[in-house]
């Protein structure tokens, strides 16, 4: 059986809620790669080099990133040889097989990595703007739906706005937010809000941290501060440090999680508004040139629409539109 099947199988036998946000969240992504894609095989009937270029074309259209086409296309070549590969249709289940592969390297390493012998404290970093806040309310929303006790902290006390919009977010989840006056030290914030979250026995503490300070160094100083507070307090902490990009952003989003990784441990990403994007693809060069693995991908606006990253949903996502038969195209390839 071919990977398109089984994986067509694997999507409608467990047809669910999650399986439909992936591929109405991936709407845009999809319309324009497999549109583009259909009538790329559609055109060139046979494999060549020429067709091989196009292919680059359209995946670095969808911001999968240079470095990402070039090896995709690589091992295509070399599935094709293997497999004695003539056809471009034939060439279609290699394609989403490959990246699949590329987008998992195991069935583990998107799961959250949770203290399960105490309390698991998570520090959410990222620029202003893509979203960060909205992602920890939305998170604590998804801990307090399964039972934990959750609070979080103000620790992004720069930003006009940020502590306000936190406690809206507390208040929506039902979860405690502790917070100091506007201009404080993030650090003394995160400090007691261990302290708070450990007297009340809290399950999680999930840290809001700084998007902007006068420079970079300063922005990286900061969160490496606030790292120590939460290490010295809590051994082997922080658990995660999630870093927040905005997937509307493309190549520059990979430029921030490039940035981000050289100055703190960053376990994991959580990738905003996907809906609004037909740049779904920064999600492979997230996970192949920088070798993270992507968590959490926001689907939409509402509070339940942060979902829990899987591979396989999102390559159904991506191209469910070419599991259907190749849509007629005139062959204009000699």
């Amino acid at each position: 059986m071919s990977f398109i099947k089984k994986l067509k199988e694997k999507m409608t036998s467990q047809k669910n809620s999650v399986t439909e946000k992936f591929k109405g969240g991936l709407a845009k992504t999809r319309h324009s790669v497999a549109d583009k894609m259909n009538n790329l095989m559609a055109r060139y009937r046979k494999v060549d080099e020429e067709f091989f270029e196009e292919l680059e074309e359209i995946l670095i259209s969808a911001d999968v990133g240079m470095q990402t086409v070039m090896d995709l296309v690589e091992k295509l070549k070399d599935e094709a040889r293997k497999r004695n590969i003539k056809e471009t249709a034939e060439l279609k289940d290699v394609i989403i097989e490959v990246l699949a592969d590329m987008l998992e390297k195991s069935d583990q390493e998107t799961e959250m990595i949770m203290n399960h012998n105490g309390m698991t404290v998570i520090l959410v970093v990222g620029v202003n703007g893509v979203g960060k806040t909205t992602t920890i309310g939305k998170l604590a929303h998804q801990f307090k739906q399964d039972g934990q006790n959750v609070v979080l902290a103000a620790g992004d006390t720069f930003r006009a706005g940020a502590i306000e919009q936190l406690e809206a977010w507390g208040e929506r989840a039902s979860v405690d937010v502790i917070k100091h006056q506007e201009g404080s030290d993030p650090a003394a914030v995160v400090y007691d809000a261990v302290q708070a979250a450990k007297s009340r026995g809290a399950d999680v503490l999930i840290c809001d941290t700084a998007g902007r300070l006068q420079n970079k160094v300063n922005l990286m100083k900061e969160l490496e501060k606030v790292k120590r507070v939460i290490t010295r307090e809590v051994p082997d902490a922080p658990h995660e440090v999630l870093l927040v990009l905005d997937a509307t952003t493309g190549q520059n989003a990979l430029s921030q999680a490039k940035t981000f990784k050289e100055a703190t441990d960053v376990s994991g990403i959580v990738l905003t508004k996907l809906d609004g994007t037909a740049k779904g693809g920064i999600v492979l060069a997230i996970r192949h040139e920088l070798d993270l693995p992507v968590k959490f991908v926001g689907l939409g606006e509402g509070i339940d629409d942060l979902q829990h990253f899987d591979a396989d949903s999102f390559v159904y996502g991506l191209f469910s539109d070419l599991f259907s038969e190749e849509t007629e195209v005139e062959d204009t390839h000699e």
